[in-house]
This record gives structure tokens, sequence and C-alpha cells, in this order.
């Protein structure tokens, strides 16, 4: 099951900025450490005729479209035609890929947003891969931290994987969408083209091609 959660099976690395990053990875939270560096190196490549830098490692393409009251921290890369809505708070080490949305009173926080994905109504994204066209209904959000504190584990059924991560959200495949009002706990893993129903306390690994109605039914798509 877990070859299903690579890097490979999950994401089209076509549709990324960051391509580069996952050279050499299996698992795609092996980036997640990684992200601030990349940031910083990949900025100061980026063409001066497409990308503004605003701000210490801030780089923002001349044509994303970026709210005013929005508030960017660096490192940060948002892409070009991305748009950063109302009051969207990007607390730093993110990469908004093209086309992709950031909405009202989002944030984001250590994370690889790839083209055209959606994040448009009050998320929490942190520490987590969402890949190409991936969309977080309104209010859906990455839980990033164990209560107890404890390193997380990838889960599939009997099967784990260590993370060494005490901060790790959700590794979302191209073309998943997730319900309103989701909470996605720390170390899941959606496989591509999956759906989540609304209102789900998600947690381990949902293979690709399938709906999450409940933790005891995740159905094959027909």
């Amino acid at each position: 099951m877990f070859e299903e959660m690579t890097v490979a099976k999950m994401y089209n690395l076509n549709e990324t900025i960051a391509k580069d990053i996952f050279e050499g990875v299996t698992y795609p939270w092996e980036v997640l450490p990684k992200i601030s560096d990349f940031i910083v190196k990949l900025g100061e490549t980026l063409p001066a005729d497409e990308y503004d830098k605003v701000g210490e490692n801030v780089w923002i393409a001349k044509s994303a479209k970026v709210f005013e009251s929005a508030y960017i921290h660096g490192p940060a890369i948002i892409g070009k035609d991305a748009e950063v809505r109302h009051c969207a708070f990007i607390r730093g080490n993110a990469i908004v890929g093209e086309g992709a949305v950031v909405g009202n009173s989002t944030e984001l926080k250590n994370v690889i947003l790839f083209n055209k994905v959606q994040v448009p109504h009050y998320n929490y994204v942190g520490d987590s891969v969402l890949g190409y066209k991936a969309h977080m209904g309104a209010g859906s959000i990455t839980s990033n931290v164990k209560s107890d504190k404890k390193l997380v584990v990838v889960k599939d059924g009997e099967e784990k994987i260590e993370t060494g991560l005490k901060k790790f959200g959700a590794m979302l495949g191209d073309n998943v969408e997730v319900g309103c009002g989701s909470v996605l706990n720390p170390g899941t893993v959606i496989g591509r083209c999956c759906n989540i129903y609304p209102l789900s306390s998600v947690r381990g690994c949902v293979p690709a091609g399938h709906i999450y109605k409940s933790g005891n039914e995740i159905v094959e798509k027909q």
C-alpha cells in the first residue's frame, strides 16, 4: 500500500515550480524540512521581469493578485495568476502555485501548493503538500501536531512508517476534494482523485480513487 503514497504515484511534478525539491525523495513528507531553504534558493533565480521581490525572501509573480489586507511573511513564493485574498495569512515557508487560490482568513505555514490548488475559505494548512487541483472545502483544516506532541507516524492498517517529524499535516494527491469542515489529522496521506465527505475526521492513508465517507467506510469510486 505504501507504494501508492510515493511522490511518483501522487503528484504530477510538472505542475509545480518546486519540482526539484522532490528529486531523490520517496515519500512527499520528506520535503517538509527542506521547504524554507529551497524557497530562498529558488527565489533568487526567478526572472525579475516575471516576479517582484517585495520583502525579505518574498517573491510575488507580477500576474498574481494579492489583496492589500493579506499578510505574507517570507520565505514565500506566490506563483503566476495566483490569488491571495482578503486577510489571508501566509506565515512563511510557503509556495503557492500558479493559478492557486488562498482565500479569506486562510492560514498557510510550511507548505507546497501545486498549481491550481484551492484553499479558499477559512482553511488552515500547515506542514503539508497539496497536489495539482486539490481543493479544501470551507473550514477544512490540517491538524499538524499530535495532542501528545510525539513524532508523527504514517499508518496504513497494521503497517506504519516513522517520519521523525513532530509537525506533519497532510499530503494530498492531485485532484483531491476535501469536504467542508473536515479535519485531516497529523500524518494523513490521501491518494490522487479521492473525495472526502464533509465533516470527516481523517487519519491514516486513503488509497487513490476512493471516497472517504467515514473511518469505517472508504469505498472505491465507480
